[in-house]
């Protein structure tokens, strides 16, 4: 079922784009495989899948040491603790969940002592929802102009949100709209260090509005691997 999930959610990414006027290589989909076990990620890897996201550390680790998938791309896509950071750097393709200097501030200590520059995102909180992470749109960027000017082992890559559950998808499309419009104001400024190339909005209940208004990364996982249980 995985196998057929994930062409479906493929097909889907394709029909969007064709209604926005875009390729479909601008958007790379993100199989969200959180509490999966690595028999489910395999399925989804020989169905073509590359790219994984990951919410918590030590299942990114385990996952990325043990998993034996040569080839994939671990992204870290959930909130991130300082005190984690040394065992992202190095494993995670992307850290998606940058929401504030002091964090970055550490990415960047751990990138220096791994001699890497560390792509990140700048997550964006634009409902200012309590329950979830990020900065609001009017503090985004000054924090990528803290970072741009200060860490240069941090490169900001682009933008992030999580956006507030809906039943109709369309109830986000604004949402998405006005973070397409900051990231072209950004990348307008020149900033050292950083692009406004990945804009990673779009879950499994609004990744074809996404798309439309700009995405280039959704992050997909009940419509590829099913429902998810909590209690393992």
């Amino acid at each position: 079922m995985i196998k057929e999930n994930y062409e479906t959610v493929c097909e889907k990414i394709r029909e969007a784009c064709k209604r926005a006027g875009r390729d479909e290589s601008e958007v790379t989909l993100i199989s969200v495989s959180k509490t999966k076990p690595m028999e489910d990620i395999a399925e989804a890897y020989e169905a073509g899948a590359r790219d994984f996201g990951e919410n918590k550390v030590q299942e990114l680790v385990k996952k990325h040491d043990e998993g034996g998938l040569l080839d994939a791309k671990w992204h870290m896509i959930g909130h991130l603790q300082r005190n984690k950071v040394k065992d992202v750097v190095g494993r995670a393709v992307l850290i998606h969940s940058v929401d504030s200097f002091r964090l970055a501030e550490e990415i960047n200590i751990q990138g220096k002592k791994k001699g890497v520059t560390v792509p990140v995102l700048i997550e964006l909180n634009v409902a200012e929802e309590e329950s979830k992470f990020g900065v609001s749109l009017s503090d985004a960027e000054d924090l990528i102009s803290q970072i741009s000017e200060n860490l240069s082992n941090v490169s900001v890559k682009g933008l992030m949100t999580v956006a507030p559950y809906v039943v109709d998808s369309e109830q986000n499309r604004e949402i998405f709209h006005k973070i397409k419009d900051l990231s072209v104001d950004i990348a307008a400024k020149n900033y050292d260090n950083v692009s406004m190339d990945i804009l990673s909005m779009g879950m499994t209940g609004d990744y074809e509005v996404a798309i439309e208004e700009g995405s280039t990364m959704v992050r997909v996982g009940t419509g590829i691997f099913g429902e998810r249980n909590y209690k393992i």
